[in-house]
């Protein structure tokens, strides 16, 4: 044998873990991940129960005041039936809008990211790809799309 292989056989091996210890290791690790997944599944469940629960108090009112015109209408005081509907769906708008939700523009070019064309119909009055009129009207959460708003285009 030379020096210089004596030489490697004398310098300090560094330690290596047994296998066991390792797998020991590497099984820990792993029930720590599926602990911590579980426990980020629990807290989305809680959040969304607590969004649930806002949203529900907040409609309520809004229930009471659809039974209220309920009520008017089986007395068939139209006047009084009118004006509850009126008034529910001005605090439902109100609602929604305080919690984030706009109306989609439909004034001007179609846009297919927003609108949802069901026909197209020649216009004198108005350019090919302008929408013409709105069938149903759509709305945004912040920045998606909740439903498109449905629309007739010009060709």
């Amino acid at each position: 044998m030379s020096d210089q292989e004596q030489h490697n056989l004398e310098e300090p091996v560094e330690e290596v873990q047994e296998p066991a210890v390792e797998d020991d290791r590497l099984l820990r690790l792993a029930a720590e991940f599926d602990n911590y997944k579980k426990r980020a599944a629990r807290e989305r469940e809680q959040y969304v129960a607590l969004a649930n629960e806002r949203l529900v108090k907040e409609l309520l009112p809004i229930l009471d005041d659809l039974e209220r015109a309920l009520t008017a209408a089986e007395q068939h005081e139209e006047a009084q039936l009118e004006e509850g509907v009126r008034l529910v769906h001005r605090s439902l708008a109100s609602l929604l809008e305080r919690n984030g939700l706009t109306q989609i523009e439909t004034e001007g070019k179609f846009d297919p990211h927003v609108h949802e064309a069901l026909l197209t119909q020649p216009a004198e009055t108005k350019a090919s790809g302008d929408v013409l009129d709105v069938i149903q009207k759509g709305y945004r959460l912040g920045d998606r799309v909740v439903r498109p708003a449905r629309v007739i285009v010009a060709e």
